[in-house]
């Protein structure tokens, strides 16, 4: 997720209201709910066999807790990107992190699937207030030397959630179980509310202009646009496919690996070096042109996940191969983002949003994928989720084809 450069006027703001944010501190800060909020997306796919066991349901239709959040937290997206332009960065963060700390404990006392399910939207709704708001307020509040660092590491925690999160989710369940998974995480994010409020920032006077419903008009325009559209389709494929992948795993993965925890955790992990490879690989890949990249990154990760369906080549290698997957997806994903950012003209910040919508939309399908695919087993999960990053691939090939005529 990236966000454009703030015109002068904004800098000029910042200044006016107190200088540039301090880099460390609000970095560190920033990261840590950064971690917290897309990982809540992920924290249920390692816990699904003891909810399971304590509600006497079926593990494979739990797989509906990891969608309900994906949906609240893709909507939220629409809902609370534009409001942060007009009510203020700093305002917004602070409800939105106490919201999500109040909503991801209530997760705790649901007393059976229904109930967390629903929950678990109202968790996504409230957990999507701090991404948009706080990638706008870097964007405006961090000296502009030091913005591209500050983009490029909140980007890589957000990536980087969905192994660290199912890493500690568990490595945890065991001794606090999933309730006090949730229980932990509504801590976290009770101490970045705090924190946040120490480090950020007063917001710049606002001043608002039309009316509310005013700054939702420029969606339906650029859904209409055939080069955007086609954009946003082929996003959604990218985190079907990476959470049907991994949630798959946890159904459908190898007897060696579904019956070894240590296994799924290494698994998990072996996806973490290729995400953080990512920003310190960007220079040499910003050298391409940004459609070629997206396309060339995601069919790489498309042919890794045909080469694990082909070979079944044990824990090491799905390791390797996950680990390539992994990388294509990290690094392809920003690729189409600054590509849409790029053609999106005046509405690059809604044009953002709906990327991002689409995204974790993609997100909360990933569950009902893997569902599909269990019943046929491993190679089945790795063929379909393949075959449906590269009909994303081709609709991305399309937009940039459309684009140039």
């Amino acid at each position: 997720m990236t966000i454009s450069p703030p015109a002068p006027a904004t800098q000029a703001a910042a200044l006016r209201s107190g200088g540039f944010a301090p880099l460390g501190r609000t970095l560190a800060v920033f990261s840590l709910a950064a971690v917290l909020s897309s990982g809540q997306l992920y924290v249920v796919i390692p816990l699904l066999h003891g909810m399971a066991a304590g509600w006497g349901a079926a593990q494979a239709s739990l797989t509906w807790l990891v969608t309900a959040f994906g949906v609240g937290y893709a909507a939220g997206f629409l809902i609370f990107g534009p409001l942060s332009d007009r009510y203020g960065r700093r305002r917004l963060i602070l409800a939105g992190l106490l919201a999500a700390a109040v909503a991801t404990a209530l997760v705790t006392v649901a007393p059976g699937p229904g109930a967390a399910i629903g929950l678990r939207v109202l968790q996504g709704v409230a957990v999507s207030v701090f991404p948009p708001a706080a990638m706008a307020y870097l964007g405006e509040r961090v000296t502009p030397h030091r913005r591209t660092l500050s983009l490029a590491t909140i980007t890589s925690a957000f990536l980087a959630a969905a192994v660290l999160l199912q890493v500690a989710a568990q490595a945890l369940a065991g001794a606090i179980g999933w309730r006090g998974v949730f229980l932990l995480s509504a801590a976290g994010f009770a101490a970045s509310a705090v924190a946040a409020r120490a480090v950020m920032l007063p917001d710049p006077p606002r001043t608002a202009t039309g009316s509310l419903a005013s700054a939702y008009r420029a969606i339906p325009s650029l859904l209409a646009t055939p080069a955007l559209l086609l954009r946003y389709a082929g996003t959604v494929t990218i985190l079907t496919t990476f959470v049907a992948v991994y949630t798959g795993l946890q159904l459908a993965g190898p007897a060696e690996i579904t019956g070894s925890p240590q296994a799924l955790l290494a698994l998990r992990i072996s996806g973490l070096p290729s995400m953080l490879a990512v920003p310190l690989l960007t220079p040499v890949l910003a050298r391409f042109p940004a459609p070629r990249r997206a396309t060339a990154l995601l069919v790489v990760a498309a042919l890794a996940l045909v080469v694990a369906g082909a070979a079944e080549p044990g824990v090491t290698g799905l390791a390797l191969l996950l680990a390539l997957y992994v990388f294509g997806v990290a690094a392809g994903t920003p690729a189409v983002n600054e590509n849409i950012g790029a053609i999106a003209g005046g509405a690059r910040g809604t044009a953002l949003s709906l990327f991002t919508f689409s995204l974790f939309l993609g997100g909360s399908l990933g569950p009902q994928l893997a569902t599909a695919f269990a019943g046929g087993g491993f190679g089945l999960l790795m063929y379909g989720t393949a075959a449906l990053l590269l009909l994303g691939v081709l609709a991305l090939a399309a937009a940039a084809r459309t684009g140039r005529t």
